[in-house]
């Protein structure tokens, strides 16, 4: 066996594993999102993760990857390993918005909304930042690095769902007289299970990116990589748990884990080029970002119940700037001139889309199904059905 075929079968095998991490990601964001809605509406929230990672992912295969990245061609690996890696990072941008509209937005609308990202807007985001570009040589074009996505990726995910939730509005009952009324996670272990296989599943979503473990160089890469994404994530944690404690004597096991994982979006646009101690300091301010980011913003009125636009889209954000911060070689003003190009479009055409869909089919459920539950009325299946539901 030659080496050039020996590179080509171990780079295949790894991106291929780093697939099925991340694809572990699809049960994480069920598991997290059931966790934190009431049980009325746990069937509807399983339903939407398993046919977001569905549809969109045969939205990508059959359009989506040829736009985002011009060919198939590949000469390092197998073409169906580099498809199926890309692939599995799709559904993730609508798995961040879902959860944020959960409790009252219809299946079959976001659906509809899913196709259109998964064939079209989020391809063409990935071609002008790690694709075909066809923005080359204009005053347009992005040079920010972005190993894995903290723009790319979650910050996309987070402006389709503020554009979302600025055109469905909050849940019934959610803000009344002047008060925010809290809904409590309906099952603490499955938020708990979530978030782990989300942690999990970033070892491959980082560690993959880097694209190739078939020299010792890019060996080394790949290790530090998810070293530094693991630590981001305990940085993470330990903040939001510290000010937690500090604020309230308590300690929110919820808001560590998405203290977690803003530490994990934060350190994904640049683990492959960081020191075994930066991470620690973007980690940690992802966890501060994180813990006051929640209540501003329902103070806005943006409800969001699982936290979503302070973990991805604000640490999104923050990581993408930071490679800028702490990067000798990389240009601040190419990283936020990557973050504003792509969050105008991503927000622009997520909003523009929704609106035109939610003029066709509603994507908000109306007050007495959100009363009632969705699992009742969206998927006829309820995951709970010797509960009591919860008004």
């Amino acid at each position: 066996m030659s080496e050039v075929d020996f590179k080509y079968i171990i780079d295949t095998f790894f991106t291929l594993f780093s697939m099925v991490l991340i694809i572990f990601m699809v049960p994480g964001f069920a598991m997290l999102e059931a966790g934190l809605v009431r049980t009325k509406n746990v069937s509807s929230v399983l339903t939407v993760n398993t046919m977001i990672y569905a549809v969109a992912s045969m939205a990508f295969l059959l359009v989506g990857y040829s736009l985002a990245f011009g060919s198939w061609e590949n000469s390092s690996m197998s073409i169906w390993a580099a498809f199926l890696f890309q692939m599995a990072f799709v559904g993730k941008t609508i798995n961040i918005m879902s959860g944020g509209v959960s409790e009252r937005v219809k299946i079959m609308p976001l659906m509809i909304f899913t196709v259109i990202m998964g064939a079209v807007i989020y391809p063409l985001i990935v071609n002008i930042s790690w694709g075909a570009n066809f923005l080359a040589g204009t005053f347009l074009e992005i040079n920010m690095h972005d190993l894995a996505g903290s723009t790319v990726i979650h910050s996309t995910g987070g402006w389709a769902l503020l554009a979302a939730i600025l055109i469905m509005g909050p849940r019934k009952g959610r803000y009344k007289d002047g008060k925010i009324k809290v809904v409590p996670a309906s099952n603490v272990p499955l938020v708990v299970l979530g978030a782990l296989l989300l942690w999990i599943g970033w070892f491959g979503f980082n560690g993959g990116s880097v694209g190739s473990i078939s020299s010792v160089e890019n060996a080394n890469t790949v290790a530090r990589t998810i070293m530094n994404t693991n630590t981001a994530g305990l940085a993470g944690a330990i903040i939001a748990a510290i000010i937690m404690y500090a604020r309230y004597k308590l300690l929110d096991i919820t808001m560590i884990l998405n203290g977690a994982l803003g530490g994990l979006v934060a350190i994904t646009a640049g683990p492959d080029l960081y020191d075994m101690y930066t991470p620690i300091l973007i980690g940690g301010i992802g966890g501060i970002l994180v813990v006051f980011a929640v209540p501003i913003f329902d103070k806005f009125k943006l409800d969001d119940p699982v936290g979503a636009l302070s973990v991805h889209l604000i640490n999104g954000i923050w990581g993408t700037l930071a490679v800028g911060l702490f990067v000798e070689k990389v240009s601040l003003l190419a990283q936020l001139k990557g973050v504003v190009i792509i969050g105008i479009f991503a927000f622009v055409s997520s909003f523009v889309v929704i609106y035109i869909i939610n003029k066709l089919v509603a994507f908000r459920a109306e007050d007495d199904v959100q009363v009632e539950g969705l699992d009742v009325n969206e998927v006829g299946v309820e995951a709970y059905p010797e509960f009591k539901r919860a008004i």
